[in-house]
Protein backbone atom coordinates (compact mmCIF):
# COMPACT_ATOMS: atom_id res chain seq x y z
CA UNK A 1 0.00 0.00 0.00
CA UNK A 2 1.43 3.34 -1.02
CA UNK A 3 2.06 6.33 1.15
CA UNK A 4 1.10 9.92 0.53
CA UNK A 5 0.10 12.96 2.50
CA UNK A 6 -3.01 15.11 2.20
CA UNK A 7 -3.52 18.52 3.77
CA UNK A 8 -6.88 20.06 4.62
CA UNK A 9 -7.81 22.98 6.82
CA UNK A 10 -6.14 22.30 10.15
CA UNK A 11 -5.65 18.60 9.28
CA UNK A 12 -2.67 16.71 7.87
CA UNK A 13 -3.08 13.07 6.85
CA UNK A 14 -0.03 10.85 6.47
CA UNK A 15 -0.36 7.40 4.90
CA UNK A 16 1.24 4.28 6.34
CA UNK A 17 2.30 1.12 4.60
CA UNK A 18 1.25 -2.24 6.02
CA UNK A 19 4.86 -3.37 6.42
CA UNK A 20 5.88 -0.29 8.37
CA UNK A 21 5.46 3.39 8.79
CA UNK A 22 6.92 6.03 6.54
CA UNK A 23 7.42 9.37 8.29
CA UNK A 24 7.11 11.76 5.41
CA UNK A 25 7.04 14.84 7.59
CA UNK A 26 9.94 16.64 9.22
CA UNK A 27 11.55 14.02 11.53
CA UNK A 28 12.28 16.74 14.07
CA UNK A 29 8.77 18.19 14.05
CA UNK A 30 7.49 18.95 17.55
CA UNK A 31 3.96 17.77 18.19
CA UNK A 32 1.83 16.79 21.13
CA UNK A 33 2.47 13.20 20.11
CA UNK A 34 6.10 13.88 20.91
CA UNK A 35 5.16 15.30 24.31
CA UNK A 36 3.16 12.17 25.12
CA UNK A 37 6.20 10.12 24.26
CA UNK A 38 8.71 12.30 26.12
CA UNK A 39 7.94 11.29 29.69
CA UNK A 40 10.46 12.88 32.04
CA UNK A 41 12.88 10.45 33.64
CA UNK A 42 14.30 11.59 37.03
CA UNK A 43 18.07 12.09 36.88
CA UNK A 44 20.23 9.47 38.51
CA UNK A 45 22.06 10.39 41.71
CA UNK A 46 25.25 8.83 40.29
CA UNK A 47 27.34 10.63 37.66
CA UNK A 48 27.47 8.99 34.25
CA UNK A 49 30.56 6.90 33.51
CA UNK A 50 33.22 8.73 31.54
CA UNK A 51 33.39 7.98 27.87
CA UNK A 52 35.71 8.82 25.02
CA UNK A 53 33.37 11.56 23.84
CA UNK A 54 32.07 12.80 27.21
CA UNK A 55 31.10 16.45 27.34
CA UNK A 56 29.51 18.85 29.81
CA UNK A 57 27.13 20.00 27.11
CA UNK A 58 23.61 18.56 27.20
CA UNK A 59 21.97 17.61 23.98
CA UNK A 60 18.33 18.56 23.50
CA UNK A 61 15.98 15.58 22.96
CA UNK A 62 14.93 14.72 19.42
CA UNK A 63 11.19 15.15 19.06
CA UNK A 64 9.91 12.96 16.26
CA UNK A 65 6.55 12.90 14.55
CA UNK A 66 4.37 9.83 15.12
CA UNK A 67 5.89 8.79 18.46
CA UNK A 68 3.83 6.21 20.40
CA UNK A 69 1.52 7.69 22.99
CA UNK A 70 2.52 7.52 26.66
CA UNK A 71 0.94 10.00 29.08
CA UNK A 72 3.16 12.85 30.28
CA UNK A 73 0.55 14.42 32.54
CA UNK A 74 -1.77 12.76 35.06
CA UNK A 75 -4.45 10.62 33.36
CA UNK A 76 -6.85 12.78 31.31
CA UNK A 77 -5.03 15.97 32.39
CA UNK A 78 -3.51 18.38 29.87
CA UNK A 79 -1.66 21.65 29.86
CA UNK A 80 -3.35 24.86 28.74
CA UNK A 81 -3.32 25.88 25.10
CA UNK A 82 -1.17 28.89 25.95
CA UNK A 83 1.50 26.79 27.64
CA UNK A 84 1.49 24.18 24.87
CA UNK A 85 2.04 26.86 22.23
CA UNK A 86 4.82 28.42 24.33
CA UNK A 87 6.51 25.02 24.37
CA UNK A 88 6.37 24.94 20.57
CA UNK A 89 3.59 22.35 20.40
CA UNK A 90 1.58 23.24 17.32
CA UNK A 91 0.02 19.97 16.20
CA UNK A 92 -1.55 16.87 17.69
CA UNK A 93 -1.38 13.49 16.01
CA UNK A 94 -3.14 10.17 16.29
CA UNK A 95 -3.67 6.92 14.41
CA UNK A 96 -6.84 5.98 12.53
CA UNK A 97 -7.71 2.66 10.89
CA UNK A 98 -9.95 2.01 7.89
CA UNK A 99 -12.96 -0.20 8.60
CA UNK A 100 -12.85 -1.59 5.05
CA UNK A 101 -9.22 -2.09 4.05
CA UNK A 102 -7.78 -2.00 7.61
CA UNK A 103 -5.03 0.34 6.48
CA UNK A 104 -3.71 2.73 9.10
CA UNK A 105 -2.90 6.40 8.72
CA UNK A 106 -1.61 9.14 10.98
CA UNK A 107 -3.62 12.35 11.18
CA UNK A 108 -2.05 15.52 12.57
CA UNK A 109 -4.39 18.32 13.67
CA UNK A 110 -3.36 21.94 13.93
CA UNK A 111 -3.66 22.47 17.70
CA UNK A 112 -4.75 26.10 17.80
CA UNK A 113 -7.04 26.06 14.76
CA UNK A 114 -8.88 22.87 15.71
CA UNK A 115 -9.24 23.91 19.35
CA UNK A 116 -10.88 27.19 18.40
CA UNK A 117 -13.21 25.32 16.06
CA UNK A 118 -14.45 23.10 18.89
CA UNK A 119 -14.26 25.83 21.52
CA UNK A 120 -16.39 28.27 19.54
CA UNK A 121 -19.00 25.60 18.87
CA UNK A 122 -19.25 24.72 22.56
CA UNK A 123 -19.41 28.37 23.63
CA UNK A 124 -22.18 29.14 21.13
CA UNK A 125 -24.32 26.05 21.78
CA UNK A 126 -23.63 25.03 25.35
CA UNK A 127 -26.92 26.27 26.82
CA UNK A 128 -28.97 24.71 24.02
CA UNK A 129 -27.24 21.35 24.56
CA UNK A 130 -28.81 21.08 28.03
CA UNK A 131 -25.84 19.05 29.33
CA UNK A 132 -26.22 16.48 26.55
CA UNK A 133 -23.85 15.82 23.66
CA UNK A 134 -25.39 16.55 20.22
CA UNK A 135 -25.80 13.85 17.57
CA UNK A 136 -22.69 14.98 15.70
CA UNK A 137 -20.61 14.17 18.79
CA UNK A 138 -22.36 10.90 19.51
CA UNK A 139 -21.90 9.69 15.90
CA UNK A 140 -18.89 11.69 14.69
CA UNK A 141 -18.11 12.22 11.03
CA UNK A 142 -15.02 10.10 10.48
CA UNK A 143 -12.18 10.90 8.04
CA UNK A 144 -12.07 9.35 4.59
CA UNK A 145 -9.53 6.65 3.78
CA UNK A 146 -6.88 7.96 1.40
CA UNK A 147 -5.81 4.37 0.58
CA UNK A 148 -9.04 2.74 -0.61
CA UNK A 149 -11.14 5.91 -0.99
CA UNK A 150 -13.93 4.80 1.36
CA UNK A 151 -15.69 7.83 2.82
CA UNK A 152 -16.05 8.17 6.58
CA UNK A 153 -14.29 4.87 7.26
CA UNK A 154 -11.25 5.92 9.31
CA UNK A 155 -11.97 5.15 12.96
CA UNK A 156 -9.49 6.28 15.63
CA UNK A 157 -7.36 3.56 17.16
CA UNK A 158 -8.22 3.67 20.87
CA UNK A 159 -5.89 1.65 23.14
CA UNK A 160 -7.42 -0.88 25.50
CA UNK A 161 -5.22 0.58 28.22
CA UNK A 162 -7.17 3.71 29.13
CA UNK A 163 -4.01 5.39 30.41
CA UNK A 164 -2.73 5.54 26.82
CA UNK A 165 -5.80 7.09 25.20
CA UNK A 166 -4.91 10.25 23.31
CA UNK A 167 -7.77 12.39 24.59
CA UNK A 168 -6.46 15.55 22.96
CA UNK A 169 -6.44 13.98 19.50
CA UNK A 170 -9.98 12.64 19.92
CA UNK A 171 -11.17 15.99 21.25
CA UNK A 172 -9.71 18.07 18.41
CA UNK A 173 -11.10 15.65 15.83
CA UNK A 174 -14.48 15.67 17.64
CA UNK A 175 -14.20 11.87 17.84
CA UNK A 176 -14.57 11.43 21.60
CA UNK A 177 -17.88 9.76 20.79
CA UNK A 178 -15.89 6.79 19.40
CA UNK A 179 -14.88 5.98 22.97
CA UNK A 180 -16.93 3.52 24.96
CA UNK A 181 -18.95 4.66 27.94
CA UNK A 182 -16.35 3.03 30.19
CA UNK A 183 -13.58 5.01 28.48
CA UNK A 184 -15.47 8.25 29.08
CA UNK A 185 -16.19 7.32 32.70
CA UNK A 186 -12.45 6.81 33.16
CA UNK A 187 -11.84 10.31 31.82
CA UNK A 188 -14.46 11.81 34.13
CA UNK A 189 -13.12 9.88 37.12
CA UNK A 190 -9.64 11.35 36.71
CA UNK A 191 -10.96 14.85 36.12
CA UNK A 192 -13.32 14.67 39.11
CA UNK A 193 -16.46 14.97 36.99
CA UNK A 194 -19.88 13.42 37.44
CA UNK A 195 -19.71 10.13 35.53
CA UNK A 196 -23.11 8.50 35.93
CA UNK A 197 -25.93 8.64 33.41
CA UNK A 198 -26.28 8.06 29.70
CA UNK A 199 -23.36 8.28 27.30
CA UNK A 200 -24.51 11.60 25.82
CA UNK A 201 -24.27 13.22 29.26
CA UNK A 202 -20.83 11.80 30.06
CA UNK A 203 -19.60 12.68 26.56
CA UNK A 204 -20.81 16.26 26.97
CA UNK A 205 -18.89 16.52 30.26
CA UNK A 206 -15.73 15.27 28.55
CA UNK A 207 -15.92 17.87 25.76
CA UNK A 208 -16.52 20.75 28.16
CA UNK A 209 -13.74 19.56 30.47
CA UNK A 210 -11.24 19.47 27.61
CA UNK A 211 -12.24 23.03 26.71
CA UNK A 212 -11.79 24.04 30.34
CA UNK A 213 -8.35 22.48 30.57
CA UNK A 214 -7.10 24.21 27.44
CA UNK A 215 -8.75 27.54 28.29
CA UNK A 216 -9.23 27.67 32.10
CA UNK A 217 -10.64 31.20 32.03
CA UNK A 218 -13.03 30.59 29.14
CA UNK A 219 -16.83 30.49 29.28
CA UNK A 220 -17.01 26.87 30.44
CA UNK A 221 -17.58 27.05 34.20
Amino acid sequence: MGCRMEEKQGVRMIGWTREGRDDVDDPLALTLGSIYASVHTPPSSLPPPPGPHSSHQERSPRHRLNCPAAPLFAPAQHDTLEHLLLKGIKSVEGVVRCKRCFGEQVIAYDLEAKFHEVRNYVAANRLAMNDRAPDEWMCPRLPDCIACGKEGSMSPVIPSDKREINWMFLFLGQMLGCCTLEDLKYFCKHTKLHRTGAKNRVLYNAFVEMCRQLEPHGPFN
